[in-house]
């Protein structure tokens, strides 16, 4: 039987606001294939994190402590992200200046999913990579993986159905919560 503290708590964080998204079916996917030694949590407030301002107080925006606590709720932060322009989505890098200065990812194990074919998202990947590593999060490069998926790898539950995305996916969460439980 697991007791709370052999439980990682990991929060999923979808760089994406589009419908459809693979990156977000790959994390929904992460979610519902989770064993029980790890609990997951599907970050959705994105679109409504208000623009960050240098300086605001982030107890004054109701979304800003929304994000706060599901980070401070999280033993670890799993991401997926398209690139933009050759770097990440504005509304995630947004996401992430909410923790400049904050200490929400500082030390805090994180790791990221890409789905994007080879050749692509590499921007995304580098630009996540100087973000996390500026707020002082602590990147598990073995959890940080490529497994690409189409459009076409999703079912109608908004789930990745091939097995070698699903292998791969759970091989990267597992060594992210397995370095988060040596962490503590």
């Amino acid at each position: 039987m697991l007791v709370a503290s052999d439980v990682t708590r990991i929060l999923l964080i979808s760089g994406s606001t589009r419908d459809g998204s693979t990156n977000t079916a790959a994390l929904r996917t992460v979610h519902a294939l989770a064993p029980d030694s790890v609990e997951t949590r599907c970050y959705t407030g994105l679109l409504e994190l208000p623009a960050f301002v240098p300086g605001a107080d982030p107890a004054a925006y109701p979304q800003v402590v929304d994000l706060r606590n599901d980070l401070a709720w999280a033993d670890a932060v799993l991401i997926s992200t398209p690139e933009y322009a050759g770097t990440l989505p504005g509304s995630l890098k947004n996401l992430l200046d909410w923790t400049v200065g904050t200490a929400d990812l500082h030390e805090k194990p994180t790791a990221w999913l890409t789905v994007a074919a080879p050749g692509r998202g590499d921007g995304a990947t580098a630009t996540l990579s100087s973000v996390l590593g500026y707020v002082g999060a602590d990147v598990v490069t073995a959890a940080c993986v490529r497994h690409p998926v189409l459009s076409a790898d999703i079912d109608s539950d908004g789930l990745v159905t091939g097995q070698a995305f699903r292998d791969g996916a759970l091989t990267a969460l597992d060594a992210l919560a397995r370095h988060t439980h040596v962490a503590r």
